[in-house]
């Protein structure tokens, strides 16, 4: 007679379970607003900072012209003797007293200090 009864319990169909509530389509929203909060604010802190360097760089390459003085990366100091477009390669007079030249790329110059008619007239004006 347990038995049966077991047997019994064991066919009935599961009693239904209630269906979960749908879900609050503000709430999904709400999860995802700080992931959306850090990729704005590290756009704004790191992307846009780094672009707007960018591209104050290529208007300082583009803006390189013969007799001017730069600084390479690697700290010399020269005037710019030749410019090669197609070689993206610059010539710089580092010391005229001997003639030395350095040949290095475009790219190694990181700022333009001035002209060399800008060196004699500091001096003529400071004589």
């Amino acid at each position: 007679m347990l038995f049966a009864l077991l047997l019994l319990l064991a066919e009935a169909p599961p009693a239904e379970q209630p269906a979960p509530p749908a879900a609050n389509p503000l709430a999904t929203i709400l999860n995802f607003a700080p992931f959306l909060a850090i990729g704005v604010l590290a756009w704004w802190l790191l992307i846009r900072p780094m672009k707007k360097q960018e591209q104050e760089r290529k208007l300082l390459l583009s803006a390189l012209k013969k007799n001017d003085r730069v600084v390479t990366s690697g700290g010399i100091i020269g005037i710019v003797a030749n410019l090669k477009d197609k070689d993206d390669e610059v010539t710089l007079k580092v010391d005229e007293s001997s003639n030395v030249r350095l040949r290095v790329t475009r790219a190694s110059i990181v700022k333009i200090l001035g002209g060399e008619e800008q060196d004699k007239e500091q001096k003529e004006g400071g004589a």
